[in-house]
């Protein structure tokens, strides 16, 4: 039998352990496996792209446990009532191949996307951050806000959406999460709500090479966590905020960034950092408190390893979960067929 976490569970768990905690304990986990960076088989993930969007595989191991994740990232669904992402994943022993848990990963994604977002503005940004600026406001933007008040102690949000409803929704969300010292205010444009930020947080969802931060709406000593540019042909930032002489770009996975992140506006040797030598302390975060540093996220598998891992841990402990019936449990395990020769009413049970 394989642990299975589907969307009640997970509320579940989120609910017991509280939000902020949550996504905390997530943050510890994932740079923990930053931290034993070289124990990990890593690879770009596998891309799908139609002309509407596109579905990816994203695998890693420690050569212990082994995790994928099954994704998908499909703007115009929203249009039609459906989820612009979506996911599943598995964690599985790498001894016997055998599948440990099957979760969801759709909450959990948005969840261990920010976690990732707070944890690298914690070892980019300036100590003393506590303004932010977010901007887009759709599916990703409560859980930016939740991590970033919890791991980076921003007191002040600064909320622009193109779409009005969606600023609305993200309003009415932090209202009812009751955050009594954090201050949000609504801009009327991406260039209002960077103005006097300390971070700066693009997660825009249109697959297209978008300008959402143009240079003139860069200060000295800001950091810039961008998330929405995650595809080919999908991006938020100026070239020429990337190519400022005080920049400092950082990303996950080099080879995939390449392909994906914001640098793909970029020559293939223009110099980037790894996050995982941040966290070693092989490469400094920032030289000065005036550097601009730049967090190219577009996610990587290793973090959704970590949260399979936490994940799995947390629903043993919490023994409140169900199990599913997905590989056979034989007298013979040379006797496949033995699971369609016993009579039904026996294989159900």
């Amino acid at each position: 039998m394989v642990d299975y976490i589907g969307i009640e569970r997970i509320r579940e768990l989120v609910a017991r352990r509280g939000a902020g905690v949550f996504v905390e304990e997530l943050a510890r986990e994932i740079e923990a496996d930053f931290r034993r960076w070289a124990d990990f088989d890593k690879s770009p993930r596998h891309a799908t792209h139609s002309a509407v969007g596109v579905i990816e595989l994203m695998p890693a191991s420690d050569g212990r446990l082994y995790s994928f994740k099954y994704v998908n990232g499909h703007p115009k669904n929203t249009a039609e009532g459906l989820l612009t992402v979506t996911a599943f994943g598995v964690l599985a022993d790498v001894d016997t191949g055998y599948p440990l848990l099957l979760s969801e990963l759709t909450v959990t994604t948005a969840l261990r996307t920010a976690a990732t977002s707070a944890l690298a503005a914690r070892w980019l940004a300036r100590p003393d951050s506590r303004t932010m600026a977010l901007i887009g406001n759709g599916a990703q933007s409560e859980f930016q806000a939740l991590a970033f008040h919890r791991l980076c102690g921003i007191r002040e949000l600064r909320l622009y959406d193109v779409d009005p409803a969606a600023t609305e929704k993200l309003e009415r969300n932090l209202a009812k999460l009751a955050l009594a010292d954090l201050r949000v205010i609504r801009c009327r444009s991406a260039a209002e709500a960077a103005f006097g930020a300390d971070v700066v947080t693009t997660v825009t969802a249109d697959k297209r090479n978008a300008t959402i931060l143009t240079p003139d709406m860069v200060a000295a000593g800001m950091h810039l966590n961008a998330v929405g540019g995650d595809c080919p042909g999908k991006t938020e930032l100026h070239r020429d905020i990337l190519l400022r002489a005080d920049a400092r770009v950082v990303v996950e996975y080099e080879p995939q960034s390449r392909i994906e992140g914001e640098i793909q506006q970029l020559p293939a040797d223009f110099p980037v950092v790894e996050f995982a030598d941040v966290v070693a302390r092989r490469a400094a975060a920032r030289a000065s408190e005036r550097d601009v540093t730049i967090f190219d996220s577009v996610g990587f598998a290793l973090e959704d390893f970590s949260a399979l891992r936490y994940l799995h841990a947390l629903n043993r402990a919490d023994r409140g979960g169900t199990q599913v019936d997905l590989v056979p449990q034989l007298p013979n395990p040379k006797d496949l067929y033995s699971v369609l020769a016993r009579p039904a009413l026996e294989v159900a049970a």
